[in-house]
């Protein structure tokens, strides 16, 4: 069989560069295969996948050494519209795909480009629709939709065209676990009813594998560094040297000592051949503390009875009520819609409830501006475009201070140590047009710690970031939090980032606070995970199936065990 996709000693290199972003790069994917495509950012998994919808050299120009084919097609010369008909990209920020007014208008778009009759339009997007369970939201406008729904709608605004390479970058940086598990069973779903190849590009490891791949290829420095199939991958050390996050219940036999090997299964926790591991994770367990976090009692912040409706009779949030303490670390967890984004507006002024009261140190901030409440909580959006002003990055990180008269030499020195943190100062006199999503992400989170408020609302700090920007991001958050006292509150879909970073998760599932408890406990008991679409940890079903109880205090003490290793500075 002759490969649907194909790289011969490829090499690329951006018109602005003198270094070529991907190099030698030889690669075969084969009709109906279901390939991932991992590795850290700047790696130059993006650019491989600019390369195959014919982005690149179109409309990012560069130069191009070596061939590239697919489908016995050259990219460059087909163009973005030719490739169009045979590779159907889903981009991660959805919300830059929109074209029409509702469901339908968009789905419909590039079947009214190629002026498809309108009885065969209509059979089309029906059956798009069908195939991705929007059939409900044909009249919807896709602003009203939640992360999931809007995914599912551009992968249907490609299934019309009946293309037979479907690309994803990044499908799961916006999603809530439960939505992200839907749709890689949604992905594969697909590939089964229609015959097409599918080519995955995602941080999220672990969830991505929910469902079988044929194979991953892992990108580093613009060179591919392993292709391999999962199982010969997850018993390697390639992951953790690249700085990809490996799948907790890896981790996890890993730090009990033991040796993975392929012909385990590794891939899925709930088939993986445990037994020959069982008996050193036992005795792991027994010989690690559990980890307690050390937190002030002093109340920084109380919310009461908190009520708000967007719309008269539909209510947004529905008596919320809890306090924060001064120095905690907190996670703000639930699906999509849950009420998150809109309780943080309140907290910090941008709207205002409709009954319920919330106290700063004791007093009530309701009469105080978004700009008296921004001097001591700040907030990092979840979207860079709706914060980021300034052209230059320099300038958007230095905004706030030269906004509030702060000296321009002390404007400079903080702004470089911020940028350091961040991992942007190479960056530091570029256009903030010219970085990726997660660059510009980082730019946002720099924009607010630079200000040292006392607390810090993130709302999904770590989207769309590898494992060592994450870790990199959060251990400086962390050290915030501890030596400065800074109160952290972290809106996230992130599992991991909960467990591994906050003593506390908030859980929010229909305006309501269903959960207030330990991420140990959120994510061991099934009731919650379901009905705020959190997905139970994989530490629990490992924890299960070599007879550990309670599962829930192996997951805490996997926690408290990460956290030493960290603080000894031995965590890749």
């Amino acid at each position: 069989m002759d490969p649907i996709i194909e790289f011969r000693d490829f090499s690329f290199k951006y018109k602005s560069q003198t270094e070529p972003t991907l190099t030698d790069i030889n690669l075969k994917i084969y009709p109906g295969e279901k390939v991932l495509i991992a590795g850290p950012s700047g790696s130059g998994k993006s650019t491989l996948a600019h390369c195959i919808n014919a982005l690149i050299p179109c409309s990012l120009p560069g130069e191009i050494q070596g061939s590239l084919t697919v489908d016995g097609m050259t990219p460059a010369a087909e163009g973005v519209f030719g490739m169009s008909k045979k590779v159907g990209t889903v981009l991660q920020d959805t919300d830059g795909q929109f074209i029409g007014l509702t469901v339908a208008e968009d789905i419909a778009f590039a079947l009214e480009n190629d002026a498809v009759s309108r009885e065969d339009m209509y059979a089309k997007v029906d059956e798009a629709a069908r195939l991705t369970d929007m059939t409900d939201y044909m009249k919807h406008s896709p602003n009203e939709l939640s992360g999931g729904q809007k995914q599912r709608v551009s992968m249907a605004g490609v299934l019309v065209d009946d293309v037979d390479i479907l690309l994803f970058d990044e499908p799961l940086a916006n999603l809530d676990p439960a939505t992200g598990k839907y749709t890689i069973s949604l992905i594969d779903d697909i590939m089964k009813r229609r015959d097409v190849t599918v080519v995955i590009i995602e941080h999220r490891l672990e969830d991505v594998l929910y469902k079988d791949v044929d194979r991953i290829v892992v990108i580093g420095e613009g060179r591919i560094v392993a292709d391999m199939t999962p199982d010969e991958l997850l018993a390697s050390d390639v992951l953790i040297r690249e700085g990809i996050r490996e799948p907790l219940y890896i981790t996890a036999l890993k730090h009990a000592g033991v040796e993975i090997k392929a012909e385990d299964r590794p891939q899925h926790v709930d088939t993986m051949n445990v037994l020959p591991y069982a008996e050193e994770l036992r005795s792991w367990f027994k010989s690690t503390g559990r980890d307690k976090a050390d937190v002030s009692d002093e109340k920084i912040l109380e919310v009461k009875d908190l009520r708000f409706s967007y719309i008269e009779g539909e209510s947004v949030l529905k008596g919320v009520s809890f306090d924060v303490r001064k120095g905690e670390m907190i996670s703000l967890v639930g699906q999509n819609g849950a009420g998150k984004s809109t309780l943080s507006s309140i907290i910090c002024g941008f709207i205002k409830p409709d009954s319920g009261s919330i106290l700063l140190s004791g007093r009530d901030i309701s009469p105080l501006s978004v700009s008296e409440r921004g001097e001591r909580i700040g907030l990092v959006m979840q979207s860079p475009g709706q914060m980021i002003s300034k052209p230059m990055i320099r300038e958007e990180v230095g905004l706030g201070l030269a906004v509030r008269g702060v000296p321009q030499a002390e404007i400079d020195s903080r702004v470089e140590e911020t940028l350091k943190i961040c991992g942007l100062y190479p960056y530091r006199n570029w256009p903030v047009g010219a970085l990726s999503f997660g660059q510009k992400k980082r730019v946002t989170i720099a924009s607010i710690l630079v200000m040292k408020p006392e607390i810090m609302i993130l709302d999904e700090p770590t989207a769309g970031q590898d494992y060592r920007r994450y870790t990199e991001i959060m251990e400086f958050l962390k050290r915030l939090n501890e030596d400065m006292g800074l109160t952290i509150i972290m809106i996230t879909h992130d599992m991991h980032l909960m467990l591994e970073y906050t003593d506390r998760a908030l859980v929010l599932t229909g305006g309501r606070l269903i959960a207030d408890a330990p991420p140990s406990e959120v994510l061991t008991d099934k009731a919650t995970s379901e009905a705020a679409y959190l997905k139970r940890t994989s530490l629990y079903d490992l924890a299960v199936r070599c007879g550990i109880e309670p599962p829930s205090e192996f997951v805490q003490r996997f926690i408290g065990y990460e956290r030493g290793l960290r603080q000894k500075g031995a965590m890749p």
